[in-house]
């Protein structure tokens, strides 16, 4: 039986298509070596190689040695100089912004308080302001800026851009936020939820790395998660998906920011907690209490036990839905690290299904108040259009 030939064009397209996996690689994971290239993309380590050279040469990779296990390797990023993006963070009382080139160098950083009812307007603008002098701070034009990635607190609607129920974000309402911001940038901008982007931030870069199945808690004023299912956020058909923070765990219980009764936020969120200890410690901030309670003060402590008990409640059942590898536990609350996370272990061990030896471990995240927006940073370049050409012969 004869044998049919590849055409040119088969040969070109094949190559095209390995590049891409190649690139698309390298934006997920930041930085891979050569031999994990291969096992990431399923080339042979000939064939990565030579793409490895040839994108290098173009200026699409850029390659450094790097000892891993022992042993010489190269580590293969996207070149800095192919652009910068932008991640912003928005808080319910702060936001983060920082600059970083394509392989996730953060060259500028920057944040700042906002009011308690900020409104989108004024915020949106400040990004500008500051964008611009940090732009300045490097040296760098706004149109080197390929895109601009912003966590928002609050679940979006992906079909409209704004937020999918009013209230939560007082100021923000009906705000198609990228639009908004590209029209005052010029710049591609891409936004999603602050929990998702955390989840992404901490898969990729900390305490989730090698998981591909997780939970990232976001505990602070607010509470969410994010959900990394196979190796992807998991987002739901709307968009979202992960609001932990206003699923029921107290019927007729106090009254949510979203309007709702009994919301886990509204009885273990910062606003709850500071709430309960008002007559103890009168007008402090979330992160006040922590530091109290880790310098001894029972009350604190008690108060974020019997937060990280109901937290570990609803944890569990989540559990039970999703099952995953790891549970990763960030936010301001977070920094309470076991005084937390111990009454939350003790909450799931009681109301998981599963045996022990198959429960998911409960760890605290390790980018703490940048997570978000090194997320931010991560989905802008995710979005970054990279496409690799042939090679001049």
């Amino acid at each position: 039986m004869a044998t049919q030939r590849r055409t040119p064009g088969s040969q070109t397209s094949l190559r095209e298509a390995n590049r891409a996996r190649i690139v698309d690689a390298i934006k997920k994971h930041g930085g891979l070596t050569q031999v994990e290239l291969a096992g990431a993309t399923g080339l042979s380590p000939a064939t990565v190689s030579n793409i490895v050279k040839e994108l290098s040469t173009s200026g699409v990779l850029h390659t450094a040695q790097s000892i891993r296990s022992g042993r010489r390797a190269q580590h293969v990023t996207l070149a800095h100089a192919l652009g910068l993006v932008v991640g912003v963070h928005f808080s319910t009382r702060h936001m983060r912004i920082a600059l970083a080139d394509v392989a996730h160098t953060v060259v500028a950083e920057n944040h700042m308080p906002l009011a308690k009812d900020h409104r989108a307007d004024n915020e949106l603008d400040k990004v500008s302001l500051l964008l611009t002098d940090m732009l300045e701070s490097v040296d760098a034009g706004r149109d080197e800026v390929l895109a601009v990635g912003i966590a928002l607190p609050a679940p979006l609607d992906r079909a409209s851009g704004t937020i999918a129920r009013s209230g939560i974000m007082r100021g923000w309402d009906g705000v198609d936020v990228a639009e908004v911001m590209e029209r005052r940038l010029k710049r591609p901008v891409f936004i999603d939820n602050a929990a998702n982007l955390t989840a992404l931030a901490e898969s990729r870069l900390g305490a989730g790395r090698g998981k591909r199945n997780t939970i990232t808690l976001e505990l602070g004023d607010g509470i969410g998660a994010g959900l990394i299912l196979n190796g992807q956020v998991y987002r739901g058909f709307h968009g979202v998906a992960g609001e932990f923070g206003h699923t029921t765990i107290r019927e007729n219980g106090p009254l949510c920011r979203c309007g709702n009764r009994g919301c886990l936020e509204a009885i273990a969120g910062g606003p709850a907690i500071l709430d309960e200890l008002r007559d103890h410690l009168g007008s402090l901030k979330l992160g006040d209490v922590v530091i109290q309670a880790m310098a001894g003060d029972a009350r604190c402590i008690r108060a974020i036990a019997d937060a990280g008990k109901h937290i570990g409640i609803a944890t569990a059942n989540l559990c039970n839905l999703i099952d995953p590898e790891r549970v990763v536990v960030g936010g301001e609350l977070a920094r309470a690290g076991e005084l937390l996370l111990g009454p939350m272990r003790h909450a799931v061990e009681r109301s998981i299904i599963v045996n022990e030896d198959l429960m998911p471990d409960i760890v605290q995240g390790q980018l703490g108040t940048r997570a978000a927006t090194l997320g931010a940073v991560a989905y802008a370049v995710d979005c970054v259009n990279i496409t690799p050409t042939d090679s001049p012969s």
